[in-house]
């Protein structure tokens, strides 16, 4: 199988590569991210990827065109909506691989956005299958978290640059600003609470339940 895998790092690629090769399969890196900000990470992230490629002796294809005003157009409406930034993102990047398999006949693309603990696994892989029906093109699934730091350790043994946030000038804002850091801290532990007092009282109705009682929620 002729397989398109779209890198999105050097260091994201590591265990993706080592799992694909022990599974038979010879990956082809792609590197396409117009989300990476500024221009010297974007450069720094290409040629991290590169030289990845070229010491694990793999295939390396690349869009080398830096895309940060097509990047602002979709991310500044999208930022409107709920999850709207990160969608358009994966929607972008997922579709140009999609899109670039097809047409350069390869039978198969992943990704090693699957290999991260941090992004939106599900989100992600509906895109993707989306995207490989569209393109007539098969979306290879597999779930590469459970070798996070096995990927860690693989970087650190090839020296590679380790960034240190997701890519974009939004992501890095979240990365930074105290203040941003501080409302999210906030938000979670209201979630955090809200779930707790959920867990509690559908534990109670539980117990009312099996004891032949009427849970307080169905009471008129």
């Amino acid at each position: 199988m002729r397989l398109l895998l779209h890198m999105c790092c050097g260091p994201c690629s590591c265990y993706p590569v080592k799992t694909l090769r022990e599974e038979g399969i010879e990956p082809v890196g792609y590197f396409f991210n117009p989300n990476i900000h500024p221009y010297k990470e974007w450069d720094m992230r290409l040629k991290m990827a590169k030289e990845f490629a070229e010491k694990v002796g793999m295939e390396f294809h690349a869009d080398e065109h830096y895309r940060l005003r097509d990047f602002l157009k979709k991310a500044l409406p999208a930022e409107a909506l709920p999850n709207g930034r990160c969608t358009m993102c994966y929607t972008w990047r997922l579709e140009e691989t999609a899109r670039y398999a097809a047409e350069h006949g390869f039978d198969a693309f992943t990704s090693t956005l699957f290999y991260s603990i941090y992004q939106q696994h599900d989100l992600m892989r509906r895109t993707a299958e989306r995207f490989a029906a569209q393109y007539g093109v098969t979306f290879y699934y597999e779930d590469f978290r459970p070798g996070w730091q096995e990927g860690i350790d693989i970087s650190h043994e090839l020296e590679l640059y380790r960034q240190p946030y997701c890519g974009c000038i939004f992501s890095e804002e979240e990365r930074y600003s105290r203040e941003i850091r501080k409302q999210r801290k906030k938000e979670n532990k209201a979630k955090k609470r809200a779930r707790l007092e959920r867990e509690a009282r559908e534990a109670k109705e539980a117990q009312e339940a099996a004891a032949g009682c009427i849970p307080a929620s169905a009471r008129g």
